[in-house]
């Protein structure tokens, strides 16, 4: 077989890229996800010098104890892994089910890897590169571009990278804020779930993660990809601009944030006298921590305190068929050529 030929017929490998997750709701568990993921300088961009005592000697301590609670309440004892672990790997299953069919079993290997935790990112390259694949796309689960997701994903790329002598031909995907099959999925799934209530919540809130100010004004688009994510649902939805309100959630550390923050936005929503609204967090590929517990918990809390009696969440698009479509449309957009 010719080189070519054989190019061809290699394997072709596609790794889905989450944030991460601890391997078990446990205060040992959590204080190493935060160790490593408070690490990142993508996260936190202090002197390690400084950084590095402060966080193991003192905040992922005190914290892991805490998050650990939160985690303990959200997880998913029947797999004994956390929900979004679960979900990533039935992604990269049916996803890889989907290429089977249309190309042959084996033409196209997906796997899901964690920027933080396991399966490492690096751990899932060594083991498609020993599979034979010599063809990749890397693809961080990231809607909407950001220096602490999307950037992230493509350090730990770059550091892998630097550690091997045979590298295969990499493409990584690109941020799909706009995509117009992205915006009618999401749209789908926002009508899919009012649908099955006898009122629909007349108000719409779309939370998405907070981000500090200063990565912003230093020319992170996040936030413009935000709102151009945002604008095109409510067009979608053709919702009405007065009763649908952008906000951002998970702030932490004393730095300025966007905002309007998610909890303040539902409070003043219920303390005006609305009693019913709907929330979607489109920047969330798969249902995780920041959405089962801070939105369902957290969240909804704060509106029924304030006055608030009907808290509808819109489930993010997991391993939905619809979002298999999409990320399958994405994929294939950029194999182009070598399929």
């Amino acid at each position: 077989m010719s080189d070519e030929a054989q190019a061809v017929a290699d394997p072709i490998g596609v790794v889905l890229v989450h944030v991460g997750t601890p391997d078990a709701p446990t205060p040992s568990a959590v204080r190493r996800y935060l160790v490593e993921f408070l690490s990142d300088p993508r996260i936190v961009d202090l002197p390690a010098v400084v950084w590095q005592p402060l966080l193991r000697l003192v905040i992922a301590p005190i914290r892991a104890r805490r998050v650990a609670d939160l985690y303990r309440e959200i997880w998913d004892t029947d797999h004994d892994e956390s929900p979004l672990r679960r979900i990533a790997r039935v992604q990269a299953r049916e996803l890889e089910a989907r290429f089977d069919t249309l190309f042959g079993h084996g033409r196209v290997v997906v796997r899901h890897a964690m920027r933080y935790g396991r399966p490492g990112l690096a751990t899932v390259l060594d083991e498609l590169m020993a599979a034979g694949v010599r063809r990749l796309l890397v693809a961080p689960l990231y809607p909407q571009y950001s220096t602490a997701t999307t950037a992230s994903v493509l350090d730990e790329l770059a550091r892998w990278k630097r550690g091997r002598t045979l590298l295969p031909a990499i493409r990584t995907l690109p941020p799909w804020y706009d995509d117009p099959a992205y915006i009618e999925v999401l749209a789908a799934s926002v009508r899919k779930e009012l649908s099955a209530l006898e009122a629909p919540p007349p108000h719409l809130v779309v939370s998405f993660h907070g981000l500090p100010l200063a990565r912003i004004a230093a020319g992170d688009p996040y936030e413009d990809h935000c709102r151009a994510s945002a604008e095109a649902l409510r067009c979608a939805l053709d919702w009405p601009q007065a009763r649908f309100h952008l906000a951002f959630q998970s702030r932490f550390g004393p730095a300025r944030w966007l905002g309007p923050s998610t909890e303040e936005t539902v409070r003043e929503l219920a303390a005006g006298g609305i009693r019913a609204l709907a929330l979607v967090a489109p920047g969330f590929t798969a249902d995780c921590l920041e959405t089962l517990e801070e939105l369902d918990r957290q969240v909804a809390k704060v509106f029924h305190e304030a006055g608030g009696r009907q808290f509808v969440r819109v489930p993010c698009l997991n391993d939905s068929p619809g979002h298999l479509d999409l990320l399958a449309h994405l994929v294939l957009r950029e194999l182009g050529g070598w399929l």
